[in-house]
């Protein structure tokens, strides 16, 4: 999942913020009270009991007001979804887990526009699920749709940073987090766990096996591309004998042994010189013999950064010698 264009958030943000009423939304707020044959139990700064940490709260049309008033002291992030979305239901699951250790810094406010349609009309909502952050009584960021954790980690770390300075509550909430906000490291792919171990034991036939059945359901895989580079590598230099440079600089028509000499010169360091031989090889033979030396430099390239100044001069001359 990627993250919204932010024209389409900014955009987003600031159709909210001429939408939003919170005057005549409190003003509906306190009929709604006195209205009311007996009030909702508060639990947390306002709102419904959530059996959870005390800031992150089940807003209601009545209880809503002074969840916003809040937004004086610490962010507020309002999600707006509907029992009936299932998106709405992950992202609130996302946002709770990620409120539960804030202490406080920033304040979740759910609500169900099923039962607060109102809220949802306040802020002109057009889909569900819509997450709004309030600050001083105002929209200052949203997004429609869900997003992955990491992303939602990024962008709540980012309305903190922006607002510390200005809201007193945020530095107050931190020093009683139970743990700081931050971005976890994402957990890693088992597929290249196992091709990176088969790697290290030098089991290089094994790890390519492991980066090639990557690469078979995720063609476009770059981090599976390098590793079969590296490992197909690995496996040659290994066998790889120095005395072969020697053996090629004498037999400039032997094509595996020129080939051998290019692995031999990449492994101890001699890039530029294994780019050159294989070029030069490359002017000197044609047909299937031509294609071969092609393919065996191209997969030397896959082993170095794509923006290394001797990739890119090797590749000049490759097309040189190849038109």
């Amino acid at each position: 999942m990627t993250r919204p264009d932010p024209r389409k958030t900014a955009a987003l943000s600031a159709a909210l913020s001429g939408a939003v009423d919170l005057g005549a939304l409190k003003a509906r707020a306190d009929a709604a009270r006195q209205s009311a044959a007996a009030p909702a139990p508060a639990a947390g700064p306002a709102g419904a009991p959530n059996g959870s940490a005390p800031w992150i709260v089940d807003v209601t049309e009545a209880s809503f007001q002074a969840v916003v008033e809040q937004s004086l002291q610490v962010p507020v992030v309002v999600l707006l979804g509907a029992s009936y979305s299932p998106e709405s239901q992950q992202l609130a699951a996302s946002l709770t887990r990620l409120a539960q250790p804030s202490g406080g810094s920033w304040i979740l406010a759910r609500v169900d526009l099923e039962q607060a349609p109102r809220i949802g009309q306040a802020f002109g909502v057009q889909s569900v699920p819509t997450t709004v952050a309030v600050a001083g009584g105002q929209p200052i960021d949203a997004f429609a749709g869900p997003l992955a954790d990491a992303e939602l980690q990024q962008w709540i770390k980012r309305l903190l940073d922006a607002l510390r300075d200005r809201l007193p509550g945020i530095r107050a909430g931190e020093a009683n987090a139970s743990a700081p906000l931050e971005e976890e490291e994402p957990p890693e792919d088992p597929r290249f766990v196992a091709a990176e171990e088969a790697f290290e034991r030098g089991d290089y036939v094994a790890a390519q096996a492991a980066f090639q059945a990557i690469l078979d359901a995720e063609p476009a895989n770059e981090l599976a591309k390098e590793g079969l580079a590296q490992a197909k590598f690995a496996e040659r230099a290994e066998a790889a004998d120095p005395s072969v440079i020697a053996k090629a600089d004498g037999a400039p028509d032997d094509i595996d042994a020129q080939l051998a000499a290019a692995d031999a010169q990449v492994a101890s360091q001699q890039v530029e010189e294994a780019f050159k031989r294989l070029v030069d090889t490359v002017r000197r033979v044609y047909g299937d013999d031509r294609d071969r030396v092609r393919q065996h430099l191209v997969g030397l390239f896959e082993l170095f950064p794509a923006d290394d100044p001797r990739v890119a001069a090797a590749r000049r001359n490759l097309a040189s010698a190849l038109y």
